[in-house]
Protein backbone atom coordinates (compact mmCIF):
# COMPACT_ATOMS: atom_id res chain seq x y z
CA UNK A 1 0.00 0.00 0.00
CA UNK A 2 1.14 3.09 -0.93
CA UNK A 3 0.75 6.16 2.29
CA UNK A 4 2.05 9.07 0.52
CA UNK A 5 2.80 11.54 3.62
CA UNK A 6 4.57 14.36 1.30
CA UNK A 7 4.02 15.72 -1.99
CA UNK A 8 5.77 18.60 -4.06
CA UNK A 9 5.19 21.21 -4.92
CA UNK A 10 6.70 24.72 -6.51
CA UNK A 11 9.25 26.93 -4.11
CA UNK A 12 7.77 29.34 -2.27
CA UNK A 13 9.24 31.98 -5.35
CA UNK A 14 7.42 30.34 -7.65
CA UNK A 15 11.18 28.92 -9.23
CA UNK A 16 12.41 32.64 -9.29
CA UNK A 17 15.51 32.21 -7.79
CA UNK A 18 16.52 28.99 -9.71
CA UNK A 19 15.50 30.65 -12.73
CA UNK A 20 18.14 33.60 -11.88
CA UNK A 21 20.83 30.68 -10.83
CA UNK A 22 20.97 28.85 -13.74
CA UNK A 23 21.19 32.21 -16.00
CA UNK A 24 24.42 32.66 -14.35
CA UNK A 25 26.36 29.65 -15.55
CA UNK A 26 28.77 29.79 -17.66
CA UNK A 27 31.83 27.45 -18.41
CA UNK A 28 33.13 25.33 -16.14
CA UNK A 29 30.39 25.92 -13.56
CA UNK A 30 28.72 22.90 -12.55
CA UNK A 31 24.75 22.59 -11.68
CA UNK A 32 24.09 19.90 -8.84
CA UNK A 33 21.01 18.00 -8.59
CA UNK A 34 20.02 15.80 -5.50
CA UNK A 35 16.77 14.13 -6.27
CA UNK A 36 14.60 13.20 -9.49
CA UNK A 37 12.47 16.24 -8.53
CA UNK A 38 15.50 18.75 -8.22
CA UNK A 39 16.58 17.19 -12.03
CA UNK A 40 13.35 17.39 -13.31
CA UNK A 41 12.66 21.11 -11.85
CA UNK A 42 16.22 22.31 -12.67
CA UNK A 43 15.73 21.17 -16.31
CA UNK A 44 12.22 23.23 -16.92
CA UNK A 45 13.56 26.12 -15.21
CA UNK A 46 16.85 26.27 -18.00
CA UNK A 47 14.31 26.01 -20.94
CA UNK A 48 16.35 24.05 -22.91
CA UNK A 49 20.22 23.44 -23.25
CA UNK A 50 22.63 24.67 -20.61
CA UNK A 51 25.67 26.81 -21.97
CA UNK A 52 28.13 24.88 -23.66
CA UNK A 53 31.30 24.35 -20.87
CA UNK A 54 28.27 23.89 -18.10
CA UNK A 55 28.85 20.34 -16.25
CA UNK A 56 26.20 18.74 -14.34
CA UNK A 57 26.17 16.47 -11.16
CA UNK A 58 23.74 14.04 -9.90
CA UNK A 59 23.57 12.69 -6.50
CA UNK A 60 22.62 8.95 -7.49
CA UNK A 61 21.59 7.08 -10.67
CA UNK A 62 17.74 7.34 -10.22
CA UNK A 63 18.51 11.45 -10.11
CA UNK A 64 20.92 11.17 -13.13
CA UNK A 65 18.30 9.11 -15.91
CA UNK A 66 16.07 11.58 -14.59
CA UNK A 67 18.55 14.18 -15.62
CA UNK A 68 19.25 12.54 -18.91
CA UNK A 69 15.63 11.80 -19.41
CA UNK A 70 15.02 15.63 -18.71
CA UNK A 71 18.42 16.85 -21.47
CA UNK A 72 20.83 17.25 -18.82
CA UNK A 73 24.02 15.78 -19.31
CA UNK A 74 25.61 14.17 -16.25
CA UNK A 75 29.41 14.23 -15.99
CA UNK A 76 29.64 13.20 -12.77
CA UNK A 77 27.48 10.41 -10.51
CA UNK A 78 29.62 9.98 -7.28
CA UNK A 79 29.83 5.97 -5.98
CA UNK A 80 28.03 6.86 -2.74
CA UNK A 81 24.41 8.30 -3.65
CA UNK A 82 24.73 10.31 -0.39
CA UNK A 83 26.11 14.36 0.24
CA UNK A 84 29.18 13.19 1.71
CA UNK A 85 29.69 10.97 -1.54
CA UNK A 86 29.48 13.94 -4.05
CA UNK A 87 31.71 16.13 -1.54
CA UNK A 88 34.30 13.51 -2.09
CA UNK A 89 34.14 13.28 -5.89
CA UNK A 90 33.66 16.58 -6.34
CA UNK A 91 36.76 18.72 -8.53
CA UNK A 92 37.90 21.31 -6.79
CA UNK A 93 37.69 24.87 -8.55
CA UNK A 94 40.02 26.37 -11.01
CA UNK A 95 42.49 28.47 -9.35
CA UNK A 96 41.90 32.48 -9.90
CA UNK A 97 38.51 31.63 -10.99
CA UNK A 98 35.14 32.20 -9.07
CA UNK A 99 33.88 28.82 -10.16
CA UNK A 100 29.95 28.70 -9.56
CA UNK A 101 28.21 25.42 -8.50
CA UNK A 102 23.97 25.95 -8.49
CA UNK A 103 22.50 23.57 -5.70
CA UNK A 104 19.37 22.81 -6.95
CA UNK A 105 17.76 20.43 -4.50
CA UNK A 106 14.34 21.08 -1.82
CA UNK A 107 13.74 24.44 -0.15
CA UNK A 108 14.84 22.53 3.50
CA UNK A 109 17.38 20.07 2.98
CA UNK A 110 20.86 19.06 5.02
CA UNK A 111 23.69 21.68 4.83
CA UNK A 112 26.59 19.21 4.72
CA UNK A 113 26.79 19.92 0.74
CA UNK A 114 26.85 23.32 0.37
CA UNK A 115 29.00 23.67 3.52
CA UNK A 116 31.55 21.64 2.43
CA UNK A 117 31.54 22.87 -1.33
CA UNK A 118 32.00 26.46 -0.39
CA UNK A 119 35.15 25.30 2.17
CA UNK A 120 36.86 23.52 -0.76
CA UNK A 121 36.46 27.08 -2.71
CA UNK A 122 33.36 26.75 -4.73
CA UNK A 123 30.71 30.07 -4.71
CA UNK A 124 27.61 28.32 -4.06
CA UNK A 125 24.34 29.33 -4.71
CA UNK A 126 21.86 27.25 -2.79
CA UNK A 127 18.36 27.34 -4.42
CA UNK A 128 15.23 25.72 -3.52
CA UNK A 129 13.76 24.08 -7.02
CA UNK A 130 10.70 22.59 -4.72
CA UNK A 131 9.32 22.28 -1.51
CA UNK A 132 8.13 18.93 0.22
CA UNK A 133 5.02 19.83 1.98
CA UNK A 134 2.82 17.25 4.47
CA UNK A 135 0.22 14.82 2.84
CA UNK A 136 -2.20 13.98 6.02
CA UNK A 137 -3.34 10.31 6.02
CA UNK A 138 -6.40 9.41 6.23
CA UNK A 139 -8.21 6.60 8.90
CA UNK A 140 -7.97 4.15 6.38
CA UNK A 141 -4.07 4.80 5.39
CA UNK A 142 -3.77 5.14 9.48
CA UNK A 143 -5.19 1.80 9.97
CA UNK A 144 -3.42 0.12 7.01
CA UNK A 145 0.49 1.30 8.38
CA UNK A 146 -0.18 -0.09 12.07
CA UNK A 147 -1.42 -3.54 10.15
CA UNK A 148 1.82 -3.18 8.04
CA UNK A 149 4.67 -5.64 8.58
CA UNK A 150 6.99 -3.52 7.27
CA UNK A 151 7.55 0.11 5.94
CA UNK A 152 9.67 1.96 2.82
CA UNK A 153 11.36 4.83 3.50
CA UNK A 154 12.22 7.13 0.51
CA UNK A 155 13.75 9.63 2.05
CA UNK A 156 14.32 11.50 5.44
CA UNK A 157 11.22 13.56 5.49
CA UNK A 158 9.04 10.62 4.50
CA UNK A 159 10.30 9.39 7.88
CA UNK A 160 9.66 12.65 10.06
CA UNK A 161 5.96 12.74 8.03
CA UNK A 162 5.12 9.20 9.03
CA UNK A 163 6.50 9.42 12.46
CA UNK A 164 4.39 12.67 12.75
CA UNK A 165 1.27 10.95 11.72
CA UNK A 166 1.15 7.80 13.52
CA UNK A 167 3.95 7.90 16.10
CA UNK A 168 6.81 5.68 16.23
CA UNK A 169 4.63 3.15 18.25
CA UNK A 170 2.50 2.35 15.07
CA UNK A 171 5.43 2.18 12.36
CA UNK A 172 5.72 -1.63 11.31
CA UNK A 173 8.77 -3.67 12.29
CA UNK A 174 10.66 -4.19 9.45
CA UNK A 175 12.07 -0.55 8.42
CA UNK A 176 13.75 -0.13 5.20
CA UNK A 177 15.43 2.87 4.13
CA UNK A 178 16.73 4.20 0.43
CA UNK A 179 20.12 5.14 2.16
CA UNK A 180 22.15 6.63 4.94
CA UNK A 181 21.01 9.89 5.72
CA UNK A 182 17.51 8.13 5.68
CA UNK A 183 18.68 6.00 8.25
CA UNK A 184 20.29 8.23 9.95
CA UNK A 185 16.83 10.29 10.82
CA UNK A 186 15.02 7.05 11.41
CA UNK A 187 17.66 5.89 14.03
CA UNK A 188 17.30 9.71 15.43
CA UNK A 189 13.63 8.55 15.80
CA UNK A 190 14.68 5.98 17.42
CA UNK A 191 13.68 3.37 14.84
CA UNK A 192 15.80 0.34 14.01
CA UNK A 193 16.31 -0.02 10.51
CA UNK A 194 16.05 -3.80 9.62
CA UNK A 195 17.06 -3.25 5.60
CA UNK A 196 19.12 -0.12 3.73
CA UNK A 197 19.50 -0.27 -0.03
CA UNK A 198 23.36 -1.03 -1.05
CA UNK A 199 22.31 1.13 -4.62
CA UNK A 200 20.19 4.32 -3.10
CA UNK A 201 17.29 3.96 -5.64
CA UNK A 202 13.67 2.54 -5.70
CA UNK A 203 15.25 -0.68 -7.20
CA UNK A 204 17.59 -0.73 -5.08
CA UNK A 205 15.68 -0.73 -1.64
CA UNK A 206 13.43 -3.51 -3.67
CA UNK A 207 16.94 -5.22 -4.10
CA UNK A 208 17.93 -5.30 -0.61
CA UNK A 209 14.01 -6.05 0.69
CA UNK A 210 13.90 -9.41 -1.67
CA UNK A 211 17.70 -10.54 -0.67
CA UNK A 212 16.53 -9.82 2.96
CA UNK A 213 13.44 -12.07 2.35
CA UNK A 214 15.69 -14.86 0.92
CA UNK A 215 17.90 -14.81 4.25
CA UNK A 216 15.42 -16.05 6.02
CA UNK A 217 12.72 -17.79 4.10
CA UNK A 218 15.60 -19.93 2.23
CA UNK A 219 17.27 -22.30 5.00
CA UNK A 220 20.78 -22.65 4.98
CA UNK A 221 22.08 -25.97 4.01
CA UNK A 222 25.21 -25.68 4.43
CA UNK A 223 25.92 -27.23 7.85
Amino acid sequence: MAAPVITICDPADGGAGLRAALERLGPGDWLVVTSPNGAQRAADAAGGPLPTGVNVAAIGPGTAARAAAAGLAVRLVPDRSIAEGLVRAFPSPEPGRASLVVLARAAVARPVLPDSLRAAGWQVLDVAAYRNVAAPLNDDQRRAVAASDGVVFTSSSTVDRLVAEVGTEAVPPLVASIGPATSATAAGHGLEVTVEAGEHTIDGVVAALVSHARSWLIPDDTG
